[in-house]
Formats: structure tokens, C-alpha cells, sequence
């Protein structure tokens, strides 16, 4: 006969063995998935990426079309209104960097010569670094080879056959952007009212709601700090000199989207265009070095100031997230790895966080999201008396 005060411990270890073999399949899945996801989302790119696409703009874009419907207009109009705004900011944004950029690579030529002519009086300074290397040449010896150059299409055939594409992917994106905003109340209703239980429909409530506030208060937030970026660049361009202060202007506007990267890539055609039109190699770095100095404040002061710590992501993820989708969709993945990365952190939050360095040492994989009391949810609505077959309902 086994005592009453064993048998929870007897019944427990096989059911904590379960828990444990069902996780780690759940785990060794979800690697297979983050491996081999990449090849299908970028084999099916023309399928999957206006997809996604059009998720993030249906979650940026609604509280917008609910805006519009409180002013009156109805469902339809309002959800074609957003997606119409959208459009034309983006084509402004566009024609507004892209038309004096044009006029800007027919000089890359020329700024590219006038760089080297720098370098090169630089260099007459390291002259014996020079010799020192022609001699290591001689003692060690060098191998001629035969040169291979791998024939190549041009940009203008690269542009001609990509063209097609970009277009179908373009309004595909926006075809389904109308769809899912003019559909978001639907939707909504359908998740909130097709639940078994009132705490799986409060759940999909909470978190359908934080997932767009989220989102759209990050995407929202950073553009207006990115705006006043824009704008202070634009006058700094303009106080060096150089061409075009407007496109410099809206090109670090929309580069500052990129975490880490397009700062990076700011800096270094602030510096290309800079060497390649100023007098001097200092007076060429000096945008250069007022952008970082700008990026510096922005980056350890403003943002975190702005944004606060519920939208504080781990550096390493952003890096992890730029990096996965840039591999799988290239520069548009590039920019909606954040607001995906955002998407995904706010459905763990509330699913449950995963917890793999605390599973190899024996904690559950999952660490369930608990409700808290101060949340502003509904009471749940009184449960009908349910009679069964053949049975009376009993009342106190």
C-alpha cells in the first residue's frame, strides 16, 4: 500500500517526463521550422512576401481607417482612404529622393577619380610601406594566373527582367491591404465570438489589441523621430554645400528604418560624396562625422526617451531578424524585420515566452503570460443554466 503523501510524487515524475519529450519535439520542430522556412519564403517571394507585407500595413494602417469611420465615412471608404494616403506619401517620398539621386550617379565617376587622386597624394607619404611589401613579393614569389571574367547581364537587363515582378508583388500587396483592413472588423468579430470559453476570447482580444497598438505605435513613433532626423539632415546638407539637400534629407529618413544598417550606409555616401566634391579630406568627412555625431544623439537619447522600455528589444535579435529576412527578401525584408520582429515579440508576451535556456535545466520550454488585475477587461457574462437530457435544471 503506497502512503497518501507518495502518490502525487509517483504520478508527477512520468507526467513531467511527457511534458518534457512533447517540448523538446516542439523545440527540435521549431529549429527544422527556422531553418528551413527561409528556402520556401524565398522560393515562394512572389506569394509570401506580399503577404507579409500586407499584414503589417493592414496593422500600421487601421487605427487610421477607424479614425475615418468616427468622422462618418463608412467601412469601405475609410479602408481604401488608408491604403491611398499610403500610397501617395510613399510615391512623394520617392520622387523626392529618387529624381536628384539620378543626377547624382552620373558624378559617382568623377567623385570616385578625385577620391583616388586623394589617396593617391596620401599614400606618397607610406611610400616605404610600398617597398616593404615589392620586396616581401620577390622572397616569397608571385603565380601568374590566367584571369577569368564571368559575363554578366547589365543593370539595365537586371532592371528589365526584375520589373514584371516587383509590379505583381506591388499591387498584390496592395490588393490585399484593402482587403484585410476593409475586413479587420469581421475578423475581429469572429475571433471574439467563436471562442469556446470567455478567457480564450479575452485572450484573442488582448491579443489582437496589443499586437496593433505595438506595432503601430513603434512604426508611428520612429517615423516622426525619423521625420525630424530628415529635416535636420536636409539643413546640414545644405549648410556644406552639397547637391540636393532634400534628398539627403529623405534618404536618411528612410535608411534610419534600419537599425544598425542604414545608419551605416548614411554615413558611408556622406562620405563618398563628401571626399569626392570638397577641397580637402578633412572638409570631406566632416558631414560624415556630423551625421554620426546627429545618429549618436538620436540613437542613445531620443529614441529610448521616446519609445521607453516597452518597445526595448535585445540588440542581438534586431541583428537576428535583419539579417534572417534580408537573406530571405532582400532590402524589403530588411525593412520589415523590425515590425515583424515587434509582431512576434507581442504574441509571446502573451502565448507564452520561450524559455530555452531554462529548458536544458529543467524548467518548462514555455513560461505561461499571466493576466493582470489592473487590465481593463469586461466582467465575464453569467453562464445559462444548462439542462441535460432528461434531466431538470436545480435552482438554490
Amino acid at each position: 500500500m503506497i502512503p497518501e503523501e507518495e502518490l502525487p510524487k509517483v504520478v508527477a515524475e512520468p507526467a513531467e517526463a511527457t511534458s518534457r519529450i512533447l517540448s523538446a519535439l516542439v523545440l527540435l520542430i521549431g529549429i527544422g521550422l527556422f531553418l528551413g522556412l527561409p528556402f520556401v519564403l524565398s522560393i515562394g517571394s512572389v506569394v509570401f512576401l506580399p503577404l507579409v507585407a500586407a499584414i503589417i500595413l493592414t496593422i500600421v494602417l487601421s487605427p487610421l481607417a477607424d479614425r475615418l469611420i468616427r468622422l462618418g465615412l463608412p467601412n469601405v471608404v475609410a479602408s481604401a482612404l488608408s491604403v491611398v494616403v499610403m500610397v501617395v506619401l510613399v510615391v512623394l517620398a520617392v520622387l523626392v529622393i529618387i529624381q536628384p539621386a539620378f543626377d547624382l550617379v552620373d558624378q559617382v565617376p568623377t567623385m570616385i577619380g578625385k577620391i583616388g587622386k586623394e589617396f593617391n597624394s596620401l599614400r606618397g607619404n607610406f611610400q616605404w610601406l610600398s617597398e616593404i611589401n615589392q620586396q616581401l613579393t620577390r622572397v616569397v614569389g608571385h603565380s601568374s594566373g590566367r584571369e577569368v571574367v564571368v559575363a554578366s547581364p547589365s543593370m539595365l537587363e537586371q532592371v528589365a527582367f526584375a520589373t514584371p515582378t516587383v509590379v505583381l508583388e506591388t499591387l498584390l500587396t496592395l490588393l490585399m491591404t484593402f482587403f484585410m483592413i476593409e475586413a479587420r472588423i469581421r475578423m475581429k468579430r469572429s475571433l471574439l465570438l467563436e471562442r469556446h470559453s470567455f478567457g480564450a476570447s479575452l485572450r484573442a482580444a488582448r491579443v489582437m489589441r496589443d499586437v496593433q497598438d505595438r506595432v503601430a505605435s513603434y512604426i508611428l513613433t520612429v517615423a516622426q523621430i525619423n521625420l525630424g532626423v530628415g529635416v535636420i539632415v536636409a539643413l546640414g546638407a545644405w549648410a556644406f554645400g552639397l547637391a540636393a539637400p532634400v534628398m539627403w534629407g529623405g534618404l536618411a529618413m528612410v535608411l534610419n528604418f534600419l537599425p544598425y544598417l542604414g545608419p551605416l550606409t548614411m554615413m558611408g555616401l556622406l562620405g563618398l560624396v563628401g571626399l569626392g566634391t570638397a577641397d580637402s579630406v578633412a572638409l570631406g568627412l566632416l558631414p560624415m562625422l556630423a551625421f554620426l555625431a546627429l545618429h549618436s544623439i538620436e540613437a542613445n537619447a531620443v529614441t529610448p526617451s521616446v519609445l521607453g522600455a516597452r518597445f526595448t528589444v535585445n540588440p542581438v535579435l534586431i541583428l537576428l531578424s535583419i539579417s534572417y529576412f534580408s537573406w530571405i527578401w532582400g532590402a524589403v525584408g530588411a525593412l520589415l524585420s523590425v515590425p515583424i520582429l515587434l509582431t512576434l515579440t507581442a504574441l509571446f508576451e502573451h502565448l507564452g515566452t520561450l524559455n530555452i535556456v531554462g529548458f536544458l535545466f529543467g524548467e518548462p520550454l514555455f513560461e505561461p503570460h499571466e493576466l493582470s488585475d489592473d487590465d481593463d477587461v469586461p466582467p465575464a457574462p453569467p453562464a445559462a443554466p444548462s439542462t441535460a437530457p432528461g434531466t431538470r435544471a436545480t435552482t438554490a
